[in-house]
């Protein structure tokens, strides 16, 4: 990022209101200068085409590297989200719905685990995304982003209704917790932050600082796009101590009109945070509209451009910015077009999988907005981490996939996206018999 944009990074967002997005703004008023101002585009309608049932299991697949793979299937979720892996071996998985279960052993027990707070459950909204804190094994903290209920504060307008009912007199807040694991339930569970707008996915990972990054959703397009805000928490990537409260050496700081939560702005939904291997960066994936998902090195203090520039396009068809990038923002590691609506992401450094070591798996829900088309892609870089190849797995089950971690097994586990979603456990495969 030039120096030029570091010394003006306090004024984008008002350049950006009086100019009307003069810096990509061709794209949200109507193409290059002089052209005619472009008229908003009506999206197709969308394709219903359910996800037929998974495999009960374990199934066998191939892949280019490590060529024989095990897939152990744990059914019996909902709209599973996040997960974390306890000490003992279970599993802590999120579901949007407002629940949280538990996986010992490879099954799923039916009892969800107590101890939520109340959870605004609505659409995309609801319970996101579940960690621990690095010194689970002493303090036994867990942490939870979700949407809670609050009610509608005057003037902010009414969230929609399905089915044409009254208008609502509650809206949402994105919130962080903390809480305590006993064994078999939350405790102590105390809001350690909460948002003071309206926004959408939510991720969280501890950096090897010790610190808790935040991701804080909005997909909106135009002038008064909140990614650009720096008052508003919408479009941005936030980073807490774990008590919830401000590090003192986060970039904005002290400065007027700031939040001084924000690490990093101008985003769209990060759906996937982790830490590199090496280089110990945050990494995000970035979901774009129509084309324009990223993977992103977060850098503090760095715009990243949403919504003046993308390499996407708007689901109605029209390009977001003309110029997909400029000097002044920072540039994606990774990019697709169409877009497979990326979600999670994980580093592999495990043993078990030895020719996967540091790959970089990135789930996706969908490819080019087109239902079944589900996946995991494998990416692979060079040694100054510039991606080489990519492999995309699990097309063939037509599932969405919602998230992807490496268990301290050294196995990859992943999440499937569905109304009857599972838990997928990728183990080496036995060669196939001659």
């Amino acid at each position: 990022m030039s120096d030029r944009y570091r010394a003006v990074a306090g004024v984008v967002f008002v350049g950006m209101a009086v100019a009307g997005l003069t810096v990509g703004g061709a794209a949200q008023q109507g193409g290059a200068r002089g052209q005619a101002p472009r008229t908003a585009q009506t999206p197709p309608p969308a394709i219903q085409w359910p996800a037929p049932p998974l495999p009960d299991g374990p199934i066998a697949i191939e892949t280019a590297e490590e060529r024989n793979v095990r897939i152990v299937v744990t059914k019996g979720l909902s709209h599973p989200w996040g997960m974390a892996f306890l000490p003992d071996g279970a599993i802590l998985i999120t579901e949007r719905a407002g629940k949280l279960r538990i996986v010992r052993n490879g099954v799923l027990d039916p009892m969800p685990v107590a101890g939520l707070p109340p959870i605004a459950a609505q659409g995309l909204a609801g319970l996101l995304d579940i960690a621990l804190h690095p010194q689970f094994a002493t303090n036994r903290y867990v942490y939870l982003t979700y949407h809670k209920p609050v009610p509608l504060p005057p003037g902010e307008p009414a969230p929609p209704t399905r089915g044409g009912g009254p208008p609502a007199t509650t809206t949402r807040r994105t919130a962080l917790a903390r809480a305590v694991w006993n064994g078999s339930a939350l405790t102590d569970l105390k809001e350690i932050f909460v948002n003071d707008a309206i926004t959408e996915a939510s991720r969280i990972v501890f950096g090897g600082d010790g610190m808790l990054y935040m991701s804080m959703g909005n997909s909106t397009e135009g002038e008064n796009a909140p990614s650009q805000n720096p008052a508003n928490y919408g479009g941005k990537l936030i980073r807490l101590r774990d008590d919830g409260s401000v590090p003192a050496d986060n970039p904005f700081v002290n400065r007027a009109g700031y939040k001084p939560e924000i690490y990093t702005l101008g985003h769209r939904n990060q759906l996937g945070l982790a830490v590199h291997p090496v280089t110990g960066e945050v990494w995000a994936a970035e979901q774009g509209p129509n084309g324009g998902d990223e993977v992103n090195v977060i850098k503090p203090g760095r715009n990243y451009g949403w919504p003046v520039v993308s390499y996407g396009r708007s689901y109605g068809g029209p390009r977001v910015s003309e110029v997909p990038w400029q000097a002044v923002f920072e540039q994606p590691v990774t990019v697709w077009v169409p877009s497979i609506a990326v979600s999670g992401l994980t580093f592999y450094t495990g043993d078990r999988f030895p020719r996967w070591k540091n790959n970089l798996f990135v789930g996706g829900l969908r490819q080019g907005e087109v239902p079944r088309t589900g996946q995991l892609q494998r990416i692979v870089f060079n040694e100054k981490w510039e991606e080489v190849r990519r492999e995309a797995l699990l097309r063939e089950f037509h599932q969405r996939i919602r998230d992807v971690r490496q268990g301290p097994d050294g196995l990859l586990y992943v999440l499937t996206e569905e109304n009857d979603a599972a838990l997928l456990r990728f183990e080496p495969g036995p060669a196939p018999a001659k």
